[in-house]
């Protein structure tokens, strides 16, 4: 199944990558590392081949963006863990189908276990999370709805969180709240080979009370 939106626009797959390009996706090395192989040897489907690959449409563009991207995934002070934990909460949020997909995998690599993955589409309130995971999916809930993480959820997560800890956390937030408006927007597609949303999960998804 491919995302609910048509493609607006064509993805530059890796033997497209000229010298802007290649000077674009420098700013991330890891996302391109991973592309380029998953790209050559099809490893996982050439999972997220499409979503960078439309990035880079804009070479300028993207390299500005994935130097921010590239802070978030790989030096936020965050945990692997909690990271991936509030990107597939704002995706879920977001509806958008190709980002919440691509992280179910990376969630999973980061230590997130089935139930979790499940759980994180129910909220913060769901039966099973400890205090402190409850109050990270409370924030991304209340950066969704106002843009703002409230008083009490703020005042909880600062007695386990640093001030970088917490401002890494509103950027995480933030950075695949974009993104998801990317890949919605322009109709990025799911790559050949990976694993769409269950049917099931799929209809919860867009069938959520819009906040």
């Amino acid at each position: 199944m491919t995302n609910q939106f048509p493609p607006r626009l064509s993805p530059l797959l890796p033997p497209e990558w000229d010298a802007p390009v290649l000077d674009a996706v420098s700013a991330f090395p890891s996302g391109r590392d991973f592309v380029q192989k998953n790209y050559q040897d099809r490893s996982g489907g050439a999972r997220g081949m499409n979503g960078l690959g439309v990035l880079l449409q804009h070479p300028a563009l993207a390299k500005a963006f994935l130097t921010f991207n590239n802070h978030v995934a790989i030096a936020s002070s965050l945990s692997k863990r909690i990271r991936e934990l509030l990107i597939l909460r704002i995706s879920w949020l977001r509806r958008s189908e190709y980002e919440f997909v691509q992280h179910v995998v990376v969630g999973r690599n980061a230590g997130l276990q089935e139930a979790e993955i499940e759980r994180v589409q129910l909220g913060p309130n769901a039966p099973g999370w400890d205090s402190v995971d409850s109050e990270l999916l409370r924030a991304v809930d209340e950066l969704y709805a106002d843009a703002r993480i409230q008083e009490q959820t703020w005042s909880r997560l600062s007695e386990h969180f640093s001030t970088a800890q917490l401002m890494d956390l509103v950027f995480v937030v933030g950075c695949y709240d974009v993104l998801a408006m990317v890949f919605k927007t322009f109709g990025v597609q799911l790559e050949p080979g990976v694993e769409p949303l269950n049917p099931a999960v799929r209809d919860r998804m867009h069938a959520q009370k819009a906040r």
